[in-house]
Order: structure tokens, then sequence, then C-alpha cells
């Protein structure tokens, strides 16, 4: 490619990925159906935010989708039964939903790596607990989000309870969830649920400079970091006052903490790879 990238093979036209300047760009392809999830997609998705995840080539993932929306969760079209697929116990149906969360929003929260949601439009149900499993996320002004659940009469699911919960607080997720609204991407910055908001012809740019400076950065520092943030939702401060200071010490004899230093003094950007 002329910019650079490398593409990665996903095996289905409906995701692509490309690699440049360290930062995996995963997109979700299928325009035509606002990117809502699908039986060749999803699969995809689960192995390129693995793949990417655990090579040391990549040091960010950014996340996106093709044409206007970011993705509209599951197709619901194609709910409510198919006759053509064989009959599942319940405890079945729920150890494969369980499965399918782990290895999608699960693996994406266990990344120790930075990464990014960029909105270009709608992220919805399914769609939008993939956004909040991001560290981050960035939106064109014209993006919305919602929840969506109770609109189709479901409940909930890839950890969205969670996610919300911890981002909004609860009583707004209560209200995103039961009322199902369509929330702009600037009340969802208000809300604390997106980071940044930018002008529509400006998203992918920003995110992917924004990418590119993190996937730069120090990875094992980021790595920690996202230890010690995650840690904060379950422990008590204690706890985490002395998981602190062991990564603390820790980074402070890495040579990326060295050449930063180096860096800062003689007024260069640092260097790390």
């Amino acid at each position: 490619m002329t910019d650079g990238s490398i593409s990665v093979d996903t095996g289905t036209d409906e995701l692509l990925c490309a690699i440049r300047d360290r930062v995996a760009v995963i997109t979700l392809n299928r325009p035509e159906a606002r990117n809502s999830l699908s039986d060749h997609l999803t699969p995809a998705l689960r192995r390129m935010i693995k793949q990417n995840g655990d090579d040391p080539e990549v040091g960010a993932l950014l996340i996106t989708g093709g044409g206007t929306a970011f993705c509209s969760g599951g197709d619901i079209k194609g709910m409510g039964g198919n006759s053509a697929v064989p009959a599942m116990s319940v405890s079945d149906k729920v150890a494969r939903l369980r499965e399918r969360q782990r290895t999608l929003t699960g693996v994406l929260i266990s990344v120790r790596k930075p990464t990014i949601a960029a909105l270009p439009g709608p992220a919805a149900g399914a769609g939008l607990a993939i956004a909040l499993a991001c560290d981050l996320r960035i939106a064109a002004e014209s993006a919305i989000m919602t929840t969506g659940y109770a609109r189709i009469a479901l409940t909930g699911d890839y950890g969205i309870s969670w996610l919300l919960t911890r981002l909004a607080g609860t009583a707004r997720a209560r209200e995103l969830m039961f009322l199902s609204e369509r929330i702009s991407a600037r009340r969802c910055e208000a809300l604390g649920l997106i980071n940044r908001v930018v002008p529509d012809s400006d998203l992918q740019s920003e995110a992917f400079e924004m990418a590119r400076a993190l996937a730069n950065g120090p990875a094992s520092a980021y790595a920690s970091m996202k230890d010690n943030l995650d840690l904060a939702l379950s422990a008590d401060f204690w706890m985490s006052l002395d998981q602190e200071a062991e990564r603390m010490v820790l980074a402070a004899g890495t040579a990326q903490h060295a050449e930063a230093v180096r860096a800062f003094i003689e007024k260069r950007p640092p260097t790390y790879r």
C-alpha cells in the first residue's frame, strides 16, 4: 500500500486489518448492514484482536467501522429463530454465548496495549460494548450511541452492564439500558462514554495519530498502567497503593525509563525501539 500499511488476511472481506506505524487498524466492513456482527465478521474480529494483541510488532489497536457506522450490534433480522439450526438446550446456549463473549470483549479487555475505538457513526448493542471495552473512544460529531436492547426485549450481553456502570455510573447505566435512547456524541462525551469528539472529516486521521503516538510509546509502562487501572475497579485503596509501588519500582528499572530520562535531558523525543 502507498501509505506503508501491511495488509493482514482476516479470512473475510467483512473485516479488514492493516498494520502501519505499529498500529493495527481493524475495520468492520459491512457498511450496507451498518457493520452489524455476522457469522463471518465476528470470528474474524476475535482472531484479529487476539493476534494483534499478542504481536510484539503491534503497539496499539484501532478498531473502527467502514462507511457511516461503527457497529450496530447483532443482526436483528437474523433473530427470532432459525428452523435450519439444530435445537439447543438453554444451558448449551448459555455456554456458547459465554464463550463468544469471553473471546471477544473479554479478550479485548485483556489486551495489555492501548486500544482505541473510532466511531464514524452509530455504536449500538454489542457494538457499543465493543467500543466501551476499548481503553479510549474518539467519535465523529455525527456519531451516536444506544444500548438498544430494550427495544427488542433483550437484556444485554458482551459486558455492556459492567462497562456502562463503571464508565457512566449506576444511575446513568440504568437510564441508558432501560430507555435505549439514541445519545449524541457530545452528550456521550459529557457522560464519560467518549473521550474526544472531532469533526466527521477529521475522525480517521485524528484517531490514527492518537493510536500511532501510543503505539510508539513506552509499551511496558502502558501495560502496567492498565494493570493498575484494572485493579482499581475491584481492590481497596491500600491494595492499589501497594501494587502501584511495586510496579513503579519495576518500571524505574527498565530500559524504556532510562531512554525517556535521557530524551528529557537532551530535549528530544524518546525512541523506545
